[in-house]
């Protein structure tokens, strides 16, 4: 029996009556499932998201957030095995549920530590240094992120329904926006029981997560400037979004990752029997064959020296004559079919295209014996190589996009040669780099830059532990400009910024920093008739500050310092070679004996709160200190943050030292552990 999908709209799972799609299995044709969105309030959906599932996220902070990521992550990985099994019939193999599956969770493991790592225990985010706006300092300026008050709308392409859905969750759920996903119908079976383990979880709050398994109907009509709109998939659909209303007129924040007609350059050291040579062999095979080549990152253009054309044509050959196509639950296969008979056509017609300007040298289009399926009922593909000979004046090989186990081979003859038929490609997500020599690197990767979103150098150093050319990493932007569609996604603390708001703050150094509970130079810093290292973290107050007597350093200070720390340099110790320095007016005190007579200056000896000292920040050294000088310290708590376990807390201190004449001779942030008074 096939399954009838559902749709999970405001907080409930709603399954269609009427527009139900067929949606067959790739390995045989069988019907696993139907599915539609007839009947859906696709306005309530975005009204639900803004009302309920916004606010509930707002009202918690990044840390709040990135732990309900964690614990999401956790519950589907005790749950993975079930999608495995259940995603064979879109064609996957062990080896494509492990990008699919356990690369979409993994993203939500490496967001949820982002967001206790690189994002404060707050609901906003201070972006960058303060901006000095008046002359005597009353008088400044900042830049904070606040979540958006809208609702982010995903549209998913087919050939990877867990990692497609969740690498969009992961950094839209940490910026505190609430999310409606919908997956490409063909595998929207998948992307149905990631969604209903989400769902039956109840980790995430009512409203933040809804899922569409059909048509999104209007729900474009009711977006507007605080919403997002992701997509992935083709250029032509991208197209037909980017010139919505609702994207054009109100705009709404477009963020796509479309076609992209990726390459693999060999370097022209690279030569057969070089470990570089094997590795862009190796990559390339593997490009072709993982989810049967249905990867927008998979290498569509082998782009190889004119003398090395048959040899890597030749290694591929043989390479390619080992997979195995069939019935993907079998553990002989080492690839399966493409994801719909729908696909498989749409690939042997842009073969053909392709081949007006090519030859095949690889592989026929239009026949494969599969192991274990059927040739006809299901959307099996055998992996095509060609040969374009002259990719400088071709036009179908830069323009046509397989999306299947299909790739092209082009010489070139000269390394500027190699950068114009890159360029012809019009912007890509990933290009890689085969060579182990420097100066072939720099000018191949300065070269192609700005036409790709990421470029992975592979050579004998890296390739043990490489991840390879076709896989999005979470601490990497995934996206490209052009023809891939101009879009970011991922990349660290970046992903998570499409879903913030930027906003200019202007006012008082106290204002802003009652605002954004960190202090900031010129707002008021009381001095405590405690020492604020006697108090722990939940009675520590931002803006308390303890300053220090003055402390004299002298010669010998500065002597007893370098031959005790082996620290000679010149300046503190040769009074002519000193004053002969543009810095020095002649011999001056080491830096670090500043920051070591400094600890000693505030440091209170006595065991107490403060746990440990664990690094320094921002040091810079901003006025030489000559003999007969003196020093002071004003440190000041400028921002408190939670640690990971709820015994201590972070707290960072602002380190300012002083001459006798009050002017800054150097300045930091101290990070100190503190312990918690509340246990929590």
């Amino acid at each position: 029996m096939n399954k009838k999908l559902g749709n999970y709209a405001q907080d409930r799972w709603v399954e269609a009556e009427a527009g139900l799609v067929d949606i067959p299995s790739a390995i045989d044709g069988r019907v696993v499932a139907r599915a539609s969105s007839s009947g859906l309030d696709f306005g309530a959906m975005a009204r639900h998201a803004r009302m309920v599932g916004g606010p509930a996220l707002r009202a918690m902070t990044f840390h709040d957030r990135a732990a309900m990521l964690k614990v999401l992550a956790v519950h589907l990985t005790a749950h993975k095995e079930e999608l495995y099994a259940l995603s064979a019939d879109s064609g996957a193999t062990k080896r494509d549920n492990f990008f699919d599956i356990d690369g979409g969770i993994g993203t939500l493991f490496a967001y949820a530590s982002r967001g206790r790592r690189d994002f404060p225990a707050e609901r906003f985010v201070v972006d960058g240094a303060v901006e000095p706006l008046s002359k005597e300092g009353s008088f400044i300026g900042l830049h904070v992120l606040t979540p958006l008050q809208g609702v982010a709308v995903h549209i998913n392409a087919f050939n990877f329904p867990c990692w497609g859905m969740l690498e969009k969750l992961a950094p839209t759920i940490l910026a505190g926006v609430p999310v409606i996903t919908k997956p490409a119908t063909a595998t929207a079976y998948v992307a149905e029981a990631v969604a209903r383990l989400i769902v039956s979880s109840g980790i995430l709050p009512d409203g933040a997560f809804q899922f569409i398994a059909g048509s999104t109907g209007d729900l474009l009509d009711h977006l507007d400037g605080q919403d997002v709109l992701s997509f992935t998939g083709s250029a032509a659909t991208s197209r037909r979004l980017r010139d919505h209303d609702a994207v054009s007129r109100k705009a709404v924040r477009f963020v796509a990752e479309r076609d992209s007609l990726n390459a693999a350059i060999l370097g022209p050291d690279a030569l057969e029997g070089t470990p570089e040579f094997d590795l862009f062999v190796r990559e390339i095979v593997r490009e072709l064959t993982v989810k049967a080549g249905q990867k927008c990152t998979a290498i569509r253009r082998i782009i190889v020296p004119r003398a090395q054309e048959g040899a890597v044509i030749a290694a591929l050959g043989r390479q390619l004559d080992r997979i195995t196509v069939g019935d993907p639950r079998r553990d002989d296969v080492k690839m399966g079919p493409l994801a719909s008979l729908g696909q498989r056509a749409a690939v042997r017609e842009a073969v053909a295209d392709i081949a007006r300007e090519a030859e095949i040298v690889y592989g026929d289009p239009g026949r494969v014996s599969p192991l274990g399926g059927d040739a006809e009922t299901g959307a099996f593909q055998a992996p095509v190589l060609l040969r374009c000979a002259s990719p400088l004046t071709a036009t179908a090989p830069h323009e046509v996009e397989a999306f299947g186990p299909v790739a092209t081979v082009m010489p070139y003859d000269t390394l500027e040669d190699a950068l114009a038929i890159v360029a012809r490609g019009e912007g890509s997500l990933v290009a890689s780099v085969y060579t182990h020599d420097d100066a072939v690197a720099e000018r191949l990767v300065l070269g192609i830059a700005s036409y790709h979103g990421r470029i992975l150098v592979l050579d004998r150093d890296c390739a043990k532990e490489s991840t390879g050319h076709g896989s999005p990493l979470p601490g990497l932007i995934h996206g490209g400009p052009g023809r891939a569609g101009g879009g970011e996604e991922m990349g660290g603390a970046r992903g998570v910024h499409h879903y913030l708001q930027r906003t200019a703050l202007q006012g008082s150094p106290g204002r802003l920093s009652a605002l954004v509970r960190t202090w900031l130079p010129g707002a008021p810093a009381p001095v405590t008739a405690e020492h604020p290292f006697r108090r722990d973290y939940d009675h520590l107050r931002i803006g308390e500050s303890v300053q220090t007597p003055p402390r004299v350093i002298t010669l010998e200070d500065i002597e007893h310092f370098a031959h005790f720390t082996g620290d000679e340099f010149y300046a503190h110790m040769d009074e002519a070679a000193a004053r002969a320095n543009p810095f020095f007016p002649g011999r001056v005190a080491h830096g670090y004996l500043l920051l070591s007579f400094a600890a000693g200056l505030f440091v209170d000896p006595a065991p107490g709160p403060l746990l440990a000292n664990y690094g320094l920040e921002g040091l810079r050294f901003l006025k030489p200190v000559s003999p007969g000088d003196s020093i002071r310290v004003r440190l000041t708590v400028k921002r408190k943050n939670p640690g990971r376990e709820p015994g201590y807390g972070e707290v960072r201190w602002d380190a300012e030292l002083f001459n006798q004449n009050d002017e800054t001779v150097a300045r930091y942030e101290l990070l100190t552990m503190s312990a918690r008074s509340t246990g929590d």
